[in-house]
């Protein structure tokens, strides 16, 4: 059956009111505008004479000579994120668009194959002796300003391999992991699934399984079941591809892990992370068991389905939440925090940076783009009207927010790791969840919404670290040999039992709910930053709650840093430390309150 195609030009009207979609035009006005054309050719030529004026040639430049090959290479990261930036949102649109598809496609071969000759920079950078370079930031100000970017840059260096293999890698990029995102994200976008005679996208049937109605619920989840089994040997395919790939280049670069190169990427120690992921899973009884036992109380059962986890509790009241009051709910909260968070954020509304709709073809999921720093960011969502569709969408103003504030530090320096990335969107939520808790009216309210909090830092914390530890599970297995569907079932089960709780029954198929995770296939171990985030938040938040006066302008200078600052340096001026094993357990322990609360109610 052919996907329905849409208007990308039309806003979404229906029962949320007119939902916005994204005006592109400030990265260039369409796919054919000369403005396109000038800047991959201007690509194209500055690749060239860079390599041409800096390549083995950087251990002769003084520090002047160093700050502005630096400042070029720069630039080319803006051309060229600019041009994929606009790619990549058109294709996001509408994902099933062989044109769209396509014009990604082009654009991603032509930088790729523009961009080959400047390998050298890096490899030669790491080349360079310590005392060397210590002595040119010593002498310049200006260049010593990129040395996190070069510390980040140096952390790799035990990890390249000879100049031509690395060439050869990069090159070659656009049939590799690329290449399988591509079809993994078409894939998905195409799939069509069929709920009491509707056909749904994915995010349309993943949305009834928060629906009042249990009957409803289960049938999302069996049609859930049914396709993905259909296509289960496609996304075992695309894992085993893409795992082999990651062992083989893993194993070439020397990497002590698989996880380490995602580690290193973060600049986060092995340790922290290991820290933090144990501390989550010794919470699992005084957190997600104890919470679902407690709700299959209200819900009124026995034991708990997997169509009953997200279910709305039977004391609330299930209403449609139109994109105004979605809108003035998360602006009026960031302005409570600081009128300036919610200036920055209303940009988003005012200017044509949100795409909002849920349509046929357009990518499931969202998240919030940072483009490129002389640009701005867009946010995706596919807007539903639920209460965690309000969360979203304050979840990814934050990461706008952020986003906007690190761009004044350049390109290179406005990229925040991983780790912290998550932290100015989590706390977005908390905000917005604080000023709804404030406002609760009743005592039956404030349950309905602390228990939808509990549950969303469940999903974010406790979910979080059991697909951190099935990854860690697949590619250990994947190290040892092909695995078959039904080996990926098996893995993915061994985590649910355990971070769900004894109260949950497993119905035929949910051993196939991998498929549809997109971060195990974009970006291997990504996951654990939500956790890391959801507990950076909490101690955060702690700090404000306790009445720290500058925490306002703490916290906006720690957004602000990007990605110029390790995390040590940003927690500091709070008091706190991710690095000490107390910190996580801080963070849990107001989930667990949170629970506490709960149960008195």
């Amino acid at each position: 059956m052919q996907n329905p195609v849409y208007d990308a030009n039309t806003s979404g009207k229906n029962a949320f009111g007119d939902l916005p979609e994204w005006d592109l035009t400030d990265l260039y006005p369409s796919p054919d505008s000369p403005e396109i054309t000038r800047d991959m050719a201007w690509l194209d030529n500055e690749c060239a004479a860079f390599a041409a004026d800096y390549e083995g040639k950087l251990a002769t430049l003084d520090a002047a000579g160093l700050l502005g090959a630096v400042q070029r290479y720069e630039q080319i990261d803006v051309i060229a994120g600019r041009i994929m930036s606009f790619a990549g949102l058109r294709y996001y649109q509408i994902t099933t668009d062989s044109d769209r598809t396509k014009f990604m496609a082009d654009c991603q071969d032509k930088i790729t194959r523009f961009t080959t000759p400047l390998v050298f920079y890096g490899l030669e950078f790491n080349r360079l002796e310590d005392a060397h370079l210590a002595g040119l930031l010593a002498g310049n100000a200006d260049l010593a300003r990129y040395k996190p970017v070069f510390d980040r840059m140096r952390a790799m260096k035990p990890h390249q391999l000879s100049d031509e293999l690395e060439k050869f890698l990069h090159d070659q990029s656009t049939v590799g992991a690329a290449a399988w995102n591509r079809l993994f994200d078409e894939t998905m976008a195409g799939l069509e699934f069929v709920v009491d005679g509707d056909l749904l996208n994915l995010e349309s049937t993943l949305n009834l399984l928060t629906d009042p109605d249990r009957s409803k619920r289960e049938a999302a989840t069996h049609a859930l079941t049914s396709v993905f089994r259909e296509n289960i040997k496609i996304f075992a395919r695309v894992h085993n591809t893409l795992a082999k790939e990651k062992e083989i280049t893993d194993r070439w670069r020397k990497m002590p892990s698989p996880q380490a190169a995602r580690h290193l990427a973060n600049h986060v120690e092995p340790e922290v992370v290991e820290a933090l992921r144990n501390a989550v899973v010794a919470a699992y009884p005084r957190l997600s068991h104890r919470y679902y036992a407690l709700k299959a109380k209200w819900l009124g059962l026995d034991r708990m389905q997997v169509w009953d986890r997200n279910a709305p509790l039977p004391m609330d009241q299930p209403r449609v939440i139109g994109w105004q009051e979605a809108r003035d709910t998360v602006i009026t909260a960031y302005a409570g925090f600081d009128p300036k968070m919610a200036e920055i954020a209303g940009r988003f509304f005012d200017k044509g940076w949100i795409d909002a709709a849920t349509k046929p073809g357009k990518a499931p999921g969202a998240f919030a783009h940072p483009t490129v720093t002389t640009v701005h960011p867009y946010v995706m969502l596919n807007y539903l009207g639920k209460p965690r569709d309000v969360m979203t969408l304050a979840h990814e103003l934050g990461h706008g927010v952020h986003q906007v504030l690190a761009a004044e530090q350049g390109e290179l320096l406005s990229s925040t790791p991983l780790t912290l990335a998550e932290t100015a969107s989590v706390f977005g939520e908390m905000l917005t969840f604080r000023q709804l808790l404030d406002n609760a009216k009743t005592p039956q309210d404030r349950k309905v919404l602390l228990a939808g909090k509990v549950e969303d830092m469940i999903n974010t914390v406790v979910r979080q670290i059991a697909f951190y530890d099935f990854e860690c599970k697949l590619h250990a297995a994947r190290a040892e040999g092909e695995l078959t569907p039904d080996d990926i079932n098996a893995l993915w089960m061994s985590v649910q039992a355990q971070s769900l709780g004894p109260v949950f029954d497993f119905a035929d198929g949910y051993e196939t709910f991998w498929a549809y995770i997109p971060h195990f296939v974009h970006s291997p171990f990504y996951v654990y930053a939500y956790a890391f985030g959801d507990g950076l938040v909490n101690a955060l938040y702690a700090v404000f709650e306790e009445g720290d006066a500058d925490f306002r302008d703490k916290y906006f200078a720690m957004l602000r840093a990007g990605g110029s600052k390790h995390h040590k340096e940003l927690l500091a001026p709070f008091g706190l430390d991710a690095s000490d094993p107390a910190f996580w357990d801080k963070g849990l322990a107001l989930i667990e309150s949170m629970i506490d609360e709960l149960e008195a109610l």
